[in-house]
């Protein structure tokens, strides 16, 4: 068996990461101008410049994590554990745009957000398992999705 290049690898989780937060952005593109900016937002919700730097970010860093996890050997049952729980955390992470934002349902997308949290911090925990690098490089990811929580709830509640 021909054994995957590291640095090959590692693109491909950041072409992976950074194409699931590229579909969300798609998904949010057109209500982000003609639906968002009509709800009621609290005082502190944050600019929409801040969204796309904080995400972009955080896409990296958890490829980087990820890629740090794979390279424990993806052959052995741990790190084939942690890196589905990663992409089904993905895969919420993505879902979440379409939900809120496609569908226009806070409500929904809040008990959805929640689930992602979950499996965020299962992921994370797998994850610290096979490397503690890896498990910090997705403590902010936890940290923006809880904020995130809290301000898809506030915003449901508001409108």
């Amino acid at each position: 068996m021909m054994k995957l290049n590291p640095w090959l690898a590692l693109a491909g989780f950041l072409a992976i990461c950074l194409a699931a937060g590229g579909l969300g952005g798609w998904a949010t593109s057109g209500p982000v101008v003609d639906w968002y900016p009509t709800l009621n937002k609290p005082s502190w919700n944050p600019p929409a410049w801040l969204f796309g730097p904080v995400w972009t970010t955080l896409y990296v860093l958890m490829a980087i994590a990820a890629w740090l996890v794979w390279k424990k050997g993806a052959e052995g049952a741990d790190v084939k554990l942690a890196l589905r729980l990663f992409f089904v955390q993905l895969a919420l992470n993505t879902a979440w745009s379409f939900i809120f934002f496609g569908a226009r349902l806070p409500g929904l997308a809040f008990i959805e957000i929640l689930i992602l949290l979950a499996a965020i911090l299962l992921t994370t925990a797998t994850f610290f398992k096979q490397s503690q690098v890896a498990g910090l490089l997705m403590l902010p990811y936890i940290a923006w999705v809880g904020f995130a929580s809290l301000l898809n709830f506030t915003i449901w509640r508001l409108n």
